[in-house]
């Protein structure tokens, strides 16, 4: 259960009720799913995790763009399962760029669809020889000769949801001469001819992951989302309100770990006494929790500060995925110590996490890219 009062000062009344509901949602439904033991069953259980979560309403604050609603639904399903917490964020992903973007025919097209779990989004931005430095994509996207469209050529990798999307956000370069200035954004439907599923690419962590390429793949223009040369901003903008939620997932798989530890200490008897009676085993709760607390207070400061209508929380969603994925993995680590043996067997929820939460310090820009993100805002 999601324990608002620490960050009650952000919240609004409905989020309280929301924590409540979508707690009670994942601790029913979404925990007991077995961890999927192969890329296939990853793949497929993701898509039933998208019909469960759709039909129950949960990627309604996606669309109403209700930051704080949306960290409070990605903590309680990454402490559940940080693979429905995966298929939460993915939709975001992959719908907020049409959100932004005000193209009608892509919103009545993909919008419904997605929100209803009845559509499955992936945001494909990284390839090969372009991960962080965005501005050096080398997919083109040409005007099309025989049309009013574009054809799109390249590789993306580390994609998740590949193979399995129903429609992906793609970011190509019209003119590498321009750089960001020259990067255009696209909704382009699966079953797109050209458009290909390459290979899975395998994680530790059972995640639909993989690359995708793009031969001479057409689309209209009304699957461009940018206006001209607008794309790279578009793509910043998704990333800038989705950050903070990012945090929020860290937390819920720290919140997880830690219950866990608690209650292992609670229960576990070495040397006559319980685990949690030595002052070693209370100093590490000691400062999980605290940690812990201070992740949460930045990432619903930065959601808030969206939510009140800042236009750009930079600054404090980077503080909030950096600082929140570092303690999620430093608290993690701590409960596999504290749970000792059991914390390493494959079928335990911490080894889940502790195997889960480390690509979060990773995706969506590094803690280090964070970091530059920071003194730059305080800097400039």
């Amino acid at each position: 259960m999601i324990d608002t009062a620490p960050v009650r000062a952000f919240l609004d009344e409905r989020h309280v009720t929301l924590a409540a509901r979508v707690s009670e949602f994942a601790t029913r439904l979404i925990a007991p799913l077995a961890e999927p033991t192969d890329d296939n069953a990853a793949r497929a259980q993701a898509r039933d995790l998208l019909a469960k979560l759709g039909g129950a309403g949960w990627f309604e604050p996606i669309r109403n763009q209700d930051w704080r609603a949306c960290c409070i639904v990605r903590e309680a399903l990454a402490g559940a399962s940080p693979l429905a917490d995966a298929v939460f964020a993915l939709q975001g992903l992959g719908v907020v760029p049409i959100l932004l973007s005000g193209n009608d025919a892509m919103r009545a097209r993909w919008l419904d669809a997605a929100i209803q779990g009845r559509a499955m989004a992936s945001f494909a931005m990284t390839e090969p020889e372009a991960g962080t430095d965005v501005a050096s994509l080398g997919m083109r996207a040409e005007p099309d000769a025989g049309g009013d469209g574009y054809v799109l050529s390249g590789t993306k990798t580390f994609i998740s949801n590949a193979g399995i999307a129903d429609f992906y956000t793609v970011f190509a370069t019209t003119d590498r001469a321009k750089k960001d200035k020259g990067i255009a954004c696209f909704v382009v439907p699966a079953d797109t001819p050209g458009l290909k599923f390459v290979r899975p690419l395998v994680l530790s962590a059972p995640h639909p992951l993989g690359e995708i390429s793009f031969t001479k793949v057409r689309v209209p223009a009304s699957c461009r989302l940018d206006a001209d040369g607008a794309g790279f901003k578009l793509g910043l903008g998704t990333l800038d309100r989705l950050r903070s939620t990012v945090g929020a997932a860290a937390c819920g798989m720290a919140l997880r770990a830690l219950d866990e530890a608690i209650a292992h200490a609670k229960s576990r008897k070495q040397f006559g006494s319980r685990l949690a009676d030595f002052q070693l085993i209370q100093d590490k709760i000691a400062r999980m929790a605290t940690e812990l607390t201070a992740a949460r207070m930045l990432v619903y400061r930065a959601a808030w500060e969206k939510d009140q209508g800042a236009a750009r929380v930079t600054l404090e969603a980077a503080m909030a995925k950096s600082f929140a994925t570092e303690a999620a993995q430093r608290i993690i680590d701590e409960a596999v110590q504290i749970l000792g043996g059991r914390g390493v067997l494959a079928d335990h929820p911490v080894d889940r996490l502790y195997r889960s939460v480390r690509a979060l310090r990773i995706y969506e820009g590094t803690t280090e890219i964070q970091h530059l993100i920071i003194a730059g805002q305080l800097l400039k």
